[in-house]
Order: C-alpha cells, then sequence, then structure tokens
C-alpha cells in the first residue's frame, strides 16, 4: 500500500512494510527533525537539512540499539542466575 505523506513542506508516495499510520508516524518524525534542526542551525538547504536530520536520528538508532544491547545481556544474565539458583533448590529437593 501506497501511503502520501509530507516530508518538509515536500509530499510523498511511500510504501512501507509497517502498513498507513506507521509510515505517517514515521514521516511525521522525519518532517519534526528537519524542522528542529532548520531552526536550531539556520540552514536553509533542504538538501542540507535532510543530511543532518539523517545523522540525527542514525544518531538516536545507535544509542538505542546499545541500550538494547545492555539490556539485553543483563536480561540473558540474570536468567543465568536465576537458573542456577532453580537448578541448586532443585537438587536440594530431590
Amino acid at each position: 500500500m501506497t501511503v502520501q505523506v509530507e516530508i518538509y513542506d515536500q509530499t510523498y508516495h511511500l510504501t512501507g512494510a509497517g502498513g498507513e499510520a506507521q509510515t505517517q508516524r514515521l514521516a511525521e518524525r522525519v518532517d519534526a527533525v528537519m524542522r528542529q534542526i532548520a531552526r536550531q542551525t539556520r540552514v536553509i538547504d533542504s538538501l542540507r537539512v535532510a543530511v543532518l536530520a539523517a545523522v540525527n536520528l542514525a544518531d538516536e538508532n545507535e544509542a538505542l540499539r546499545e541500550r538494547c544491547r545492555r539490556l539485553e545481556a543483563a536480561v540473558s544474565e540474570k536468567t543465568a542466575e536465576y537458573h542456577q539458583i532453580l537448578d541448586g533448590a532443585m537438587s536440594r529437593a530431590s
């Protein structure tokens, strides 16, 4: 399904795997980041604003990926710890 979105005063027809609502949300996020960067930097060229927005969003994405990796490691560590506790309790009960 193709979704019509507006990003930084330009209309795009996008096809997204996540459906119309998700594609619209993503476009709104990109538009918001581009507008914020344009306000903060006073850059007028839309291509430069788009590149800065892409770098900003990539940085945010990488930070979230790293946070996810740390959380997965913590869950894995706790799971192993609880598994050992459970094994000890089960062996004492037998």
